[in-house]
């Protein structure tokens, strides 16, 4: 079985992403490898933030490895947060204060049209390959669910009447952004 590592200390990225491979590969955490290395997120956008960790990995220990960069866009707050999603109002992982900054930053606007992005790097014996997936949704006025992560309580993907943050892991894979960047990542993994 061919093995691939994941860079992220992100437990519930981790999660989703094994879920959605189902057993077809060898998922391998950064702590499998023994790295423990604060990866920093430096780049203005999500492929070059990808790109920083995938890079980071295979250099130090040459092995197939992806990263990845995930972060929401409201269209009435000029695409923000973007790739400073996990850290929009300041304290990266905050997840209640991003949400609260996002909501407040909306206000009463009508328009509430967002979509989640996720870029993947994958570094395979060398060569780099970017997989990109992308939900629309909009933007709730307020929180609902306690599943999730992240901005998953106000964000309502299109066709759905329901959060992220209230479907489960399963619903969500089906649909998400990054389901459809791994749904890439798996497309190519298998013609390998």
């Amino acid at each position: 079985m061919q093995q691939l590592v994941f860079a992220t200390n992100n437990r519930h990225k981790l999660d989703e992403v094994a879920a959605k491979i189902n057993g077809q590969i060898a998922l391998l955490t950064l702590d499998d490898i023994g790295c423990h290395d604060d990866i920093e997120e430096t780049g203005t956008t999500f492929s070059a933030n990808a790109s920083i960790k995938s890079h980071h990995i295979y250099n130090k220990y040459h092995v197939n490895c992806f990263g990845d960069d995930s972060g929401l866009e409201v269209d009435a707050l000029n695409l923000e947060p973007g790739v400073y999603s996990a850290r929009y109002a300041g304290e990266h992982g905050n997840h209640a204060a991003n949400i609260k900054k996002v909501l407040e930053g909306l206000g009463d606007t009508p328009n509430r049209k967002a979509r989640f992005r996720t870029v993947i790097s994958l570094l395979w014996n060398g060569e780099e390959h970017f997989f990109e997936g992308t939900v629309e949704g909009t933007i709730r006025y307020e929180v609902s669910g306690e599943g999730g992560f992240g901005y998953d309580p106000i964000f309502q993907p299109d066709g759905y009447n329901i959060t992220f943050a209230e479907m489960t892991m399963e619903e969500k894979n089906r649909i998400s952004h990054r389901a459809k960047a791994m749904d890439g990542l798996i497309a190519f993994l298998n013609k390998v």
